[in-house]
């Protein structure tokens, strides 16, 4: 699932125009994105929790040349999926809402990195 088709599938469900369902959409990232930027995690109960992982400077190595080189240390956004006994019912069964939380997720992150790369 795409972000057109997520987008389709909320405005369906939520009986809104595609445009409504777009700006919710855009609401939930850029409200996620403020929270991990600002150091916070976002909880949804039963469902999974955003939030930021830091992943520490190592050295890699370029594939075309074989040469050794360093990677920043930098901050990434993160999803974990709710585990437990009793996870909510609408979920259960089905990984098309996992799918549609790693769009969303990947959403965050590539707006993370535009927004660090404009400040740089």
């Amino acid at each position: 699932m795409n972000k057109a088709e997520l987008i389709a599938k909320v405005a369906d469900d939520a009986g809104v125009t595609k445009t409504q369902a777009n700006a919710a959409l855009d609401s939930f990232v850029e409200a996620v994105t403020k929270t991990l930027k600002g150091g916070g995690k976002v909880t949804l109960v039963g469902f999974g929790t955003f939030s930021v992982s830091k992943r520490s400077a190592r050295n890699g190595r370029n594939p075309q040349t074989g040469e050794v080189i360093k990677i920043k240390a930098r901050k990434v956004a993160k999803f974990k999926a709710m585990t437990g006994k009793d996870p909510n019912p609408f979920i259960v069964g089905t990984d098309r809402y996992l799918k549609m939380w790693n769009i969303v997720s990947e959403c965050i992150q590539a707006e993370i990195a535009r927004r660090e790369g404009a400040s740089n």
